[in-house]
């Protein structure tokens, strides 16, 4: 297949929240686009789920960053309040830990001060000293470069300096240490790299921006879940003219000559477009997609050498009754940190005890649930199947047992006798549904070696036409990573085809 000679088309593979912030913005930009999407309903891992009348999110329930989403509507001359109501969610997380702890994490200043001095008051210029750190990265590291491809050596030797003023060198959990005695506070200000897949003793200390990310702008909720935000946005693209397939997974990305020419769909259907972009797991794209282009083996086998973020266990579930001690975000501390993330990241140990996101959205939207009763979704951080020797067609229902067993004994009494409703979600649904490599839940993990221009390029350098958006691409995970991977990604692909547009070229 030979590239069309009428004006230029984009394609989108997947529909992941990169996947509908690019499609957005090249339709916004005159560059007719289409999205395929393999699944029944847009959102990638931002999936949903309906059970008795419960709704579930799948995937990511923190919602941080809001500009992100308000520039989508704004490149369309519209607002994102119009359609999509984001509401505030306090405490941003409750902590919990087995000796009876408890810290309500917040935005709240005076709040977190005085959980300080409970806990260790010779903490507080600490957590100071702390803060005034994570603000410097904030503005080095999100603020200047989220946005930006690393598209060259240069760019990434230009930043240099101020990385290295910064010591992205160091952990996460190494400047937190460094600042914070107490255990139980470093955990608290060292926890957030696990929401993008990253184990704080291993991850960058870039990656602390997200404390000052959150302190900013909050932590919200879409009335009616993220699923309602995904479906808005997938309205947003198509009054601006865009094309969404559903029920339709891309078998093939076409090339000739070094350079994309269109795609084959599952149905064996080919449709020539002039770019296409991929929201799809990286190492899939190179190994699968593009088995019939030479340049992409090398870089699958390159790519499968990398380190890959932790996979997930996930158990949504819904309860004929509330729990008023819950917050809508909880995060439960095991009795191990350190030791339970080696077994996680490192050994690939299946271990006996946990850590855990217990997410309760009815808390802040209760129509997601019926009345008087509470919607969960429980996560445990597990290893991805390359590390861990786990038949989990065998051990997922004993591990969702267990992790039942224990929320029932220490947080939610009754919980098995008060279960309307449950499934599970494995790291081999990772791999076989989403196509995730070894059921990675975040691509490649955000060590400082596989960050910027160590990261998948926004676009490729070698395959003409070929783009990437998602968490393997810069920045990374999470929604704020990806929504601005489709910025730069988007950039690049405007620079590329705009001059086209109208040109019949």
């Amino acid at each position: 297949m030979t590239p069309s000679t009428s004006a230029p088309r984009a394609a989108v593979i997947g529909s992941g929240f990169g996947g509908l912030a690019l499609a957005i913005r090249l339709q916004a930009a005159g560059i007719p686009t289409t999205i395929f999407e393999q699944r029944d309903r847009p959102g990638g891992r931002a999936y949903v789920y309906h059970d008795q009348g419960f709704t579930f999110d799948a995937g990511p329930t923190v919602i941080t960053a809001p500009h992100c989403l308000e520039e989508l509507f704004e490149v369309a001359g519209e607002r994102l309040s119009d359609h999509v109501d984001l509401m505030p969610v306090t405490p941003f997380y409750r902590l919990f830990w087995e000796d009876g702890t408890v810290i309500d994490y917040s935005n709240d200043m005076a709040a977190m001060v005085r959980q300080i001095r409970a806990i260790n008051p010779a903490d507080l210029d600490g957590y100071q000293q702390f803060l005034r750190y994570a603000e410097e990265v904030f503005k080095e590291g999100y603020t200047k470069l989220a946005h930006v491809p690393f598209l060259n050596l240069w760019s990434m030797v230009r930043v240099a300096p101020q990385l290295m003023r910064l010591e992205a060198f160091r952990t996460v959990y190494d400047i937190v240490a460094r600042y914070i005695k107490d255990e139980h506070l470093r955990q608290t200000f060292s926890f957030h790299s696990l929401l993008v897949g990253g184990n704080p003793f291993a991850t960058s200390s870039i990656y602390t921006l997200i404390h000052v990310l959150e302190r900013k702008w909050g932590v919200t909720f879409p009335r009616g879940g993220t699923g309602e935000l995904v479906r808005q946005l997938m309205a947003l693209f198509e009054r601006l003219g865009g094309t969404m397939r559903l029920n339709t997974g891309v078998d093939e990305i076409l090339t000739r000559d070094g350079r994309v020419t269109g795609v084959r769909t599952s149905d064996g259907r080919e449709e020539a477009f002039t770019a296409v972009a991929s929201n799809a797991d990286v190492v899939h794209t190179y190994r699968r997609l593009l088995r019939q282009e030479p340049v992409a083996a090398s870089k699958a086998g390159g790519l499968e050498r990398s380190r890959f973020s932790m996979s997930l266990f996930l158990i949504y579930f819904g309860t004929r009754r509330r729990h008023p001690h819950l917050a809508h975000h909880n995060v439960i501390f095991g009795p191990r940190y350190r030791e339970l993330l080696d077994d996680i990241f490192v050994k690939g140990t299946l271990a006996d005890d946990f850590s855990l996101y217990l997410h309760a959205p009815s808390v802040t939207d209760p129509s997601l649930a019926p009345e008087g009763c509470e919607a969960f979704y429980v996560l445990s951080p597990v290893p991805h199947l390359g590390l861990g020797d786990i038949d989990w067609r065998t051990e997922g229902p004993r591990y969702a047992d267990r992790i039942l067993s224990y929320l029932e004994a220490r947080y939610i009494p009754n919980l098995k006798a008060d279960l309307v409703t449950q499934r599970i979600f494995t790291p081999l649904d990772f791999k076989e549904t989403l196509h995730a490599h070894q059921g990675s839940a975040f691509s490649l993990e955000p060590v400082l070696t596989q960050s910027a221009w160590f990261r998948v390029h926004n676009r490729d350098s070698r395959i003409g036409g070929l783009y990437f958006v998602g968490a393997g691409t810069h920045p990374g995970a999470g929604v704020p990573g990806v929504v601005n991977s489709a910025k730069a990604t988007a950039g690049l692909m405007v620079e590329d085809l705009g001059p086209l547009v109208g040109t019949g070229r």
